[in-house]
């Protein structure tokens, strides 16, 4: 195996890379949930405002990515500290809302100054949604990282001996 791949699969084991790779995927699946009730919403007159289906999109998508990232990604179990998590994590959320929906104000002046069809608007407006979401992730995941810490190396050791022990 060439070297590069070899030491992105030891960084895959770790628990740095773990974290990393479901947090990935918890936002790979929010991104799905949200561009897709956009896409749908929006695409299909469900919901006629650019501004309106990016709100919706947005807001549908924040649950599951508050429980995939929080279960998922940094293995808390039990009741949300609402101090800690839920109220940090809902107000960065919401911030990405906003900075979604300055993209989406650009898109309307986009597609107000430009007569497509309502295909190509709807692409548009789905894809600011998506760039708007990769902007906002990198800052979620510094963020995040230090929310949802595990405070002990036992606390660490434990929640990985619980993942091997799933996997057999």
């Amino acid at each position: 195996m060439p070297r590069p791949w070899e030491q992105f699969r030891q960084w895959s084991r770790s628990h740095s890379g773990k974290k990393l790779i479901r947090f990935t995927a918890a936002s790979a699946i929010t991104t799905a949930v949200s561009n897709g009730t956009i896409l749908l919403s929006y695409g299909l007159h469900v919901i006629d405002g650019i501004f309106t289906a990016t709100l919706v999109g947005n807001l549908v998508a924040i649950l599951p990515s508050y429980y995939l990232t929080r279960a998922w990604a940094w293995g808390k179990r039990g009741r949300s500290h609402w101090r800690r998590e839920v109220i940090p994590y809902w107000s960065l959320s919401l911030i990405g809302i906003a900075f979604a929906m300055l993209g989406a104000a650009w898109v309307k002046e986009y597609i107000h100054d430009h007569h497509y069809q309502h295909v190509v608007n709807t692409l548009l407006v789905t894809g600011m949604n998506l760039v708007s979401f990769a902007i906002f992730w990198v800052l979620k995941i510094l963020l995040f990282n230090r929310i949802f810490h595990t405070h002990t190396l036992e606390a660490i050791d434990e929640h990985l001996s619980e993942e091997e022990a799933e996997r057999v």
